[in-house]
C-alpha cells in the first residue's frame, strides 16, 4: 500500500512538505483512541529477534536513524511500525531554525536525498518534555550536537548541556560531529578535539549512578588514517561504540544529471549511493579494531540484502532513513526476516 498509494501521494509534494504531512498524521494517530493500534494493525508483521548490545535489550536490530524524528514527535508511531529502536535529533541546547529553504531534495533516479537542514530542532528543553510523555517502551537514542552559533572551542559545553538534560529520558546517546551542514562541525572529528569532547562526556557519564551508552556517529568521507584515529579514540575514551555512517559530501557515480546536482548545491547525500562507502567504513573499523566495539550500520539500506551486507561487514544492528522513505514499512519486515 505504501509504494502504490502513499508514496506517490507524498512525492507530489516537495520533500519537506511531505515530511510535515507525514508527521501530521503520525501525531494524529498518537493522539486519538486506538490510533497507534491501527498503525500496528495495518503495518507488516516484523519478526522478533531479541538481542543485547552495550547493555541494552533490543526487540530487533532495526532502528530509525536520527534526522527523521528530530523533535521526538512520533516515537510511539515509529515503534508501532516495527522499529526496534528510535533515534531522535539531532538535538541542540537552544532551538534553531536551521538553514534557509529549500534544503531537502529527492534524487528519485538514485533513490537518494540531499539535505542541508542544519540541525533544525525545538531545543533540548522542549524535546525533553516530549520524551517524558511517550508511552512506548521502545529504546530511544538521543543524537546531540552543538548550536550553529557556538564556536568549536566551546562546543563541549553544548554537548554537555544536552547530555545532562536528556540523560533521564533516553536510553543511549549519539555524539554527532559528522554532519556536513553545520559550518566547522566536522573539524571536531579530528583526533585532539574529538578525544577531549568524548573524554569530557565520559567524565560526566561516570558521575551518574547508572551510565548510559555513548556512541559516536562518523562521516563516510574519513580517510583510513582518520578511521584508525577513531579506533584509538574509542579505545582510549571507552565510549560504547560507533554509528557508521552519516551523509556524504561525495557526488560521484550518481544517475541524476550533473546540472541538477549542481543546481541543488551543498548538502549531505543519503540513500542508495552511500551504501558501498558506508559499508567500507564499517568493514575497516571492524577488521582493524578486531571487533573491539559495537558498530551500528547506516547508509544506503534499501533492501534486506543490503542490511545483511552491513552485518557481514561487522555491524551488529542497522538503521534506516532514506531507504525507509523510498521503500516504506515493508522494508522493516523484510530485513527482520533476513537477519
Amino acid at each position: 500500500m505504501y509504494k502504490s498509494i502513499l508514496r506517490p501521494l507524498l512525492f507530489n509534494f516537495n520533500p519537506e512538505k511531505a515530511h510535515h504531512l507525514t508527521f501530521f498524521f503520525l501525531k494524529l494517530a498518537k493522539n486519538i483512541p486506538f490510533g497507534i493500534g491501527l498503525i500496528k494493525l495495518f503495518s507488516p508483521r516484523v519478526k522478533s529477534t531479541p538481542q543485547e548490545h552495550f547493555g541494552l535489550k533490543f526487540p530487533n536490530g532495526i532502528g530509525l536513524a536520527a534526522g527523521l524524528d528530530k523533535n521526538a514527535e512520533a516515537i510511539d508511531a515509529f515503534a508501532a511500525l516495527g522499529f526496534g529502536f528510535v533515534e531522535i535529533g539531532t538535538v541542540t541546547p537552544k532551538p534553531q531554525a536551521g538553514n534557509p529553504k529549500p534544503r531537502l531534495f529527492r534524487l528519485k533516479e538514485d533513490e537518494a536525498l540531499i539535505n542541508r537542514m542544519g540541525f533544525n530542532n525545538d531545543g533540548v528543553a522542549v524535546i525533553k518534555e516530549r520524551l517524558k510523555k511517550r508511552k512506548s517502551k521502545v529504546i530511544v537514542g538521543g543524537n546531540i550536537g552543538k548550536n550553529k552559533v557556538t564556536p568549536n572551542e566551546e562546543a563541549v559545553n553544548d554537548y554537555l548541556i544536552c547530555f545532562k538534560e536528556l540523560y533521564p529520558v533516553v536510553d543511549y546517546f549519539v555524539i554527532n560531529v559528522s554532519s556536513p551542514n553545520t559550518p566547522g562541525l566536522r573539524e571536531l572529528q579530528e583526533k585532539k578535539p574529538l578525544t577531549d569532547l568524548l573524554s569530557r562526556l565520559m567524565i560526566e557519564n561516570r558521575k551518574k549512578k547508572e551510565q548510559k551508552p555513548i556512541l559516536l556517529k562518523i562521516a563516510p568521507d574519513l580517510t583510513d588514517s582518520q578511521l584508525t584515529d577513531i579506533i584509538e579514540i574509542i579505545k582510549e575514551t571507552k565510549i560504547a561504540g560507533v554509528i557508521a555512517a552519516n551523509t556524504t559530501i561525495d557526488r560521484s557515480n550518481l544517475k541524476t544529471d550533473s546540472d541538477t546536482i549542481e543546481t541543488i548545491g551543498n548538502g549531505g547525500l543519503s540513500g542508495s549511493p552511500v551504501h558501498e562507502k558506508s559499508t567500507a567504513v564499517i568493514r575497516y573499523l571492524y577488521e582493524h579494531s578486531q571487533g573491539a566495539f559495537p558498530i551500528i550500520g547506516v547508509g544506503g539500506i534499501n533492501s534486506a540484502a543490503r542490511a545483511e551486507e552491513k552485518i557481514q561487514a561487522g555491524a551488529c544492528m542497522v538503521q534506516l532513513y532514506s531507504g525507509f522513505i523510498y521503500e516504506g514499512p515493508q522494508l522493516i519486515k523484510d530485513i527482520s526476516q533476513k537477519l
